[in-house]
């Protein structure tokens, strides 16, 4: 294992290099400039498209814009904003979600220019159904000739999408919080019985399709946020006193990096903390990498910039609001400097100091259904890249493959699957990113398109 560990360790810190930084970040910036900044001026617009203000039932695709946000949404926030907020802390120490933010700002513009390509640019499978996502916006809009590029990102996609993160952070929390504190041994054998239990709910919703997922989806994503957001802001009221300290402390240690411990990048502390708090943003919002437009593809609706704008709401949802939740209730609580604990135990012990025997049996709910609703998302995900590289009459057999990965996930350490994830997350981000910023000109000249006609009408 120790083996196996070395070498995720060194392929996800390979894939995470420069070049992806200036692809993902530098691209954003880029998408930002390109569009002055459109995503940003038209939030209000965005959520009367979300709120159903435009929708019309006649539309080609699958699903409503809420319930395609709802859907994209429940694979972002998840253990990427409890497990993953407390990773960066715990290695980079307040400044990490100074990062974050930045990678949260950039990525609602590239959400925007990705998922709306998604709509723009829709192909059709093996079975004549009409799909979205980076593969068949590289096929449908750069042409056959970049089949290559569309593949590789559906091959890192069957990968990328299997759940082993969040199960395995369901598991460490499920025996933290609930098996150690009340005497269970935790075994090999425990682990392997939450695993199958965890099987049995995902096959239950996951060979229902998509429909299925979309609905299960949109309605345990507001309820989650909502509770979540409830018990952080118990934790600040107990705390308030502390808040502006650490809010500061998040601006000012972002570029002095007292509190990191982890590898220097470029020669230096800075360096290693900014790559952190990017890669630790897109693991949370996912912008960039290609999941999202998967599922903002199948949105019923003729006006490919609506769903972009839809889409764009996600980072700033995901990352400036949920995270920074769980950054302060961390930070706060001074559980990220007297606990060894790492990821989702980490956020569990801030979660206990400050609401002592109810906190952390409250985050196990929310814990629970992040993860799972999770779960539903990314089959999703991984079947479509099944699709597109085997026929849409096989994807089935990725769920089968999905689901034993489950058994994996709760047998193996954290480092081994977090590294394994983040570094196939980066390959996918090189074939969404190109296309994208090949293709950008033509979002920008179909969003003025659909604001003049937004005008006249």
């Amino acid at each position: 294992m120790q083996t196996l560990d070395a070498i995720f360790e060194a392929y996800s810190n390979y894939a995470w290099g420069l070049p992806l930084l200036i692809l993902l970040i530098g691209g954003g910036i880029y998408l930002s400039i390109l569009s002055r900044f459109l995503p940003f001026r038209f939030i209000g617009h965005a959520i009367q498209v979300l709120r159903g203000k435009y929708d019309d039932p006649n539309d080609p695709g699958e699903i409503s814009h809420f319930q395609a946000l709802s859907t994209a949404l429940s694979s972002t926030i998840g253990m990427g904003n409890i497990a993953g907020v407390a990773v960066a802390i715990s290695i980079g120490g307040p400044g990490a979600m100074f990062w974050m933010w930045i990678s949260g700002i950039v990525g609602m513009s590239t959400k925007f220019f990705t998922c709306t390509l998604a709509v723009m640019y829709r192909g059709k499978d093996s079975h004549g159904d009409i799909q979205g996502g980076p593969m068949y916006f590289i096929m449908e809009g750069l042409g056959k000739s970049w089949k290559a590029l569309a593949l590789f990102f559906s091959v890192c996609g069957l990968i990328g999408a299997l759940p082993v993160f969040n199960v395995n952070q369901l598991k460490q929390a499920i025996n933290f919080i609930v098996l150690e504190p009340n005497g269970v041994e935790v075994t090999q054998t425990s682990n392997l019985i939450i695993g199958l239990v965890l099987i049995g709910l995902t096959s239950l919703v996951i060979l229902g399709g998509l429909n299925r997922i979309s609905k299960t989806a949109e309605k345990l994503v507001p309820s989650m946020v909502l509770l979540y957001f409830v018990l952080v802001l118990v934790i600040l009221g107990i705390y308030i006193d502390q808040v502006p300290k650490y809010l500061l402390l998040m601006f000012t240690d972002a570029f002095e990096g007292h509190f990191f411990k982890g590898d220097s990048f470029l020669g230096g502390v800075l360096g290693g903390l900014i790559l952190l708090g990017i890669r630790r943003g897109a693991f949370s919002n996912e912008a960039g990498i290609g999941t999202a437009p998967m599922a903002h593809g199948a949105t019923k609706t003729d006006e490919p910039v609506r769903e972009g704008l839809v889409a764009m709401l996600g980072p700033a949802i995901d990352t400036l609001f949920v995270c920074t939740l769980t950054a302060l209730a961390i930070l706060v609580t001074g559980a990220w400097q007297t606990s060894d604990a790492n990821g989702v135990s980490l956020t569990a012990t801030a979660f206990n100091d400050a609401i002592p025997g109810y906190g952390q049996y409250l985050l196990m709910i929310c814990i629970a259904t992040f993860s799972i609703s999770s779960l539903f998302t990314y089959s999703y995900y991984g079947t479509k890249c099944m699709s597109f590289i085997f026929g849409a009459h096989n994807k089935h057999y990725y769920n089968y493959f999905y689901i034993a990965s489950i058994v994996l996930a709760v047998l193996t350490p954290l480092p081994v699957m977090l590294n394994l994830i983040d570094g196939t997350f980066a390959l996918m981000a090189i074939p969404t990113m190109t296309a994208t910023l090949l293709l950008a000109p033509k979002v920008v000249k179909e969003a003025k398109a659909y604001f003049i006609r937004m005008k006249n009408d």
